[in-house]
């Protein structure tokens, strides 16, 4: 959900100088440890956004972000979101979507993504391959209850997605959550993910954040599969102290909580990571306050 008016200023030489010189020179700009645009993912502000989208839009643009990444477009057209991003300065590279919602409007969703002039579709949540065997298919107990047979299945709808997307000039990425990192009979199925899908038309985001919690070393998944990932989501969590069973530790801001990115950007330097989205998915100090200062970890933070 967002796009930038910039092309049309890139359209003489002078002005592609101008832009190139704004892009690399101002800190504000640019996310510090990959020199790419500050991006965020809007689901960080999914209860104001709402509410005032186009003001929304514009105070992430004064707080630095340039990039966002979609997570519901809230009833508005591919037009009228191009032009709210096109107002606040901002670009929406990509935009989430469960396998659910994915699969019964493909099209419809990469045309929407090609009028807002997005580069990717991304699926955050898969599906079990018989949604009938659980009470809520949708819930998070039916993500984690998924087999080998369940992953394997959605390899194959990713690869088809991929292909479609592919050919409408959209890229296709998979999100990881926790659910990912279980094992089944000695195989990680993320492992059997990565074997199954076809990096021609399945690239991945690697939501750093969630894979810690899952128990990976993203600089680990970063080193071992640095021509799969795309794009990162970083995000910070209270990783220590006692927690209620089956209950995932505390989201905080970037710097606040016990994952050290040091070394996950020494990898991701090394990988071909295009966009890096912060993501908060719970505060302890006001929104904007809280996306400022992980506006200003990312930009110090330097390997």
């Amino acid at each position: 959900m967002r796009r930038i008016s910039r092309r049309s200023f890139l359209k003489t030489a002078s002005a592609s100088a101008a832009c190139a010189a704004l892009w690399t020179n101002s800190p504000r700009l640019m996310a510090n440890p990959l020199g790419l645009p500050l991006g965020l993912q809007l689901y960080s502000v999914r209860d104001i956004l709402p509410k005032d989208y186009e003001g929304t839009l514009r105070q992430l643009a004064a707080l630095g972000y340039r990039e966002v990444e979609a997570a519901g477009f809230f009833n508005h057209s591919a037009g009228e979101v191009k032009q709210a991003m096109d107002r606040a300065g901002l670009r929406c590279v990509s935009a989430h979507y469960s396998l659910k919602d994915l699969l019964p409007k493909v099209d419809e969703v990469i045309q929407f993504g090609k009028d807002l002039g997005s580069q990717y579709i991304v699926c955050a949540a898969p599906m079990l391959k018989d949604a009938s065997r659980v009470k809520d298919p949708g819930s998070r107990a039916a993500r984690e209850s998924m087999t080998l047979e369940d992953w394997r299945w959605n390899a194959d709808q990713f690869n088809h997605i991929g292909e479609r997307a592919n050919a409408a000039g959209i890229r296709f990425a998979y999100h990881n959550h926790t659910p990912e990192f279980r094992s089944e009979g000695g195989v990680m199925f993320y492992d059997e993910l990565m074997r199954l899908t076809d990096p021609s038309k399945v690239t991945m985001e690697l939501d750093c954040g969630w894979a810690v919690v899952g128990g990976q070393n993203p600089a680990d998944l970063l080193t071992r599969y640095a021509a799969r990932f795309s794009m990162l989501h970083v995000k910070d969590f209270k990783t220590t102290g006692a927690a209620a069973a089956g209950t995932p530790p505390r989201s905080t801001e970037m710097g606040r909580g016990t994952i050290d990115y040091h070394a996950i950007f020494e990898a991701a330097k090394k990988a071909k990571i295009e966009h890096a989205f912060v993501e908060q998915e719970e505060f302890d100090v006001p929104a904007m306050e809280a996306l400022k200062i992980d506006a200003d970890y990312m930009r110090a933070l330097t390997v």
